[in-house]
């Protein structure tokens, strides 16, 4: 791949759920960071919060992978008895949206029980806890008693590290004044990188061409008009 070499890819990676890698920047380095103390937190609960296209749930998988941990959604959280709890740690993602569906009290239950066993929860949203509605005081006071990561939207470096990868792994060849140009005008997160690049393919293959600026320029163009 001609341009692609000339490109950065010193990023740590980390292996996700899906054989998906992660990669390390200063946007989530904190994240990391913390994700990588456990089980030495200073709490039974944790926080990771960002914008969407952040890369907080793919981080979140890291932690599924890496520590046995188990994803917990609406419909776990509904069932009675917790057979989760065999896994030292439990995940809440988009938690503050499965607070929305009445789930207070099944939450509030699953954190006295992960922490009556010494385990531990790790809640993913778009908030912080202490900017989510909740009605019950009980659950209230733990959740903003747990520490709280925020996750930066990534830089031009990790969303073209991103991007260089995206090709890769599609055997794709892209010189990199276009990745630049596609890092200057995309959508600033690693879901519009993963949509650009497979509408890009889709392209090239149909026109049985490269990947060029006029190409990218286009594409997202149709993008704009489609929203």
């Amino acid at each position: 791949m001609t341009g692609q070499r000339q490109l950065p890819l010193d990023f740590d990676h980390r292996p996700a759920l899906g054989g998906e890698d992660f990669l390390v920047a200063p946007s989530n380095a904190e994240a990391v960071a913390w994700i990588d103390r456990w089980p030495d937190w200073p709490g039974p609960a944790l926080a990771l919060h960002g914008p969407p296209g952040c890369g907080k749930t793919h981080l979140a998988q890291v932690f599924v992978a890496g520590n046995r941990a188990c994803l917990v959604g609406a419909r776990e959280l509904s069932a009675a008895g917790h057979a989760e709890l065999t896994a030292p740690a439990c995940v809440v993602d988009d938690a503050e949206t499965v607070l929305a569906e009445g789930l207070e009290e099944a939450l509030l239950h699953l954190h006295n029980r992960l922490a009556e066993a010494g385990r531990h929860l790790l809640l993913v949203a778009r908030r912080p806890p202490a900017r989510w509605t909740v009605a019950l005081s009980d659950l209230s006071s733990r959740l903003k008693a747990a520490s709280a990561i925020a996750i930066k939207p990534p830089d031009d470096t990790l969303i073209t590290a991103v991007l260089v990868k995206l090709f890769a792994d599609r055997q794709l060849r892209v010189d990199s004044d276009v990745v630049s140009f596609m890092v200057a005008r995309m959508e600033r997160s690693f879901d519009a990188a993963r949509r650009l690049v497979a509408a890009l393919d889709v392209a090239a293959l149909a026109e049985r061409r490269n990947i060029t600026v006029p190409l990218v320029r286009r594409v997202l163009d149709q993008a704009i008009e489609e929203d």
